[in-house]
């Protein structure tokens, strides 16, 4: 095989674990709904103080989310660094965390690499 073909299968794996599985495409959806909820709350509703309700983003994103946040200050960025690498930081670990949790329903599956979905007596 090619390393192109062997890259191509890679990449098309990954994205089958990201998006191709039931339990990958709630956790997404629950990320997309928080996000429209904030999105709503942060510009149609007024507030006599600060709305929390981009917490729940951030509850959805954790723990790898506080890895982008740690890292943006370790490098010197002041405050947490700018407003663009916290959203990349947290589309990443959104999507890091949907393609683990496809892995892992792929793992209890059993439907991996050379394995067979059906039992051995079957």
């Amino acid at each position: 095989m090619t390393q192109r073909l062997i890259t191509h299968r890679r990449l098309r794996t990954a994205a089958h674990l990201t998006f191709g599985n039931t339990a990958s495409r709630i956790y997404l959806a629950l990320v997309l709904a928080a996000t429209v909820f904030v999105t709503v709350d942060t510009l149609f509703v007024a507030h006599a103080d600060a709305s929390l309700a981009g917490v729940w983003v951030l509850f959805l994103a954790a723990p790898t989310v506080f890895v982008f946040l740690i890292g943006g200050s370790m490098t010197g960025a002041e405050a947490g660094g700018p407003a663009w690498f916290f959203y990349l930081g947290l589309l990443v670990s959104v999507l890091a965390q949907a393609c683990a949790l496809g892995w892992f329903t792929r793992l209890l599956r059993g439907t991996g690499r050379g394995r067979s979905a059906r039992p051995q007596g079957a």
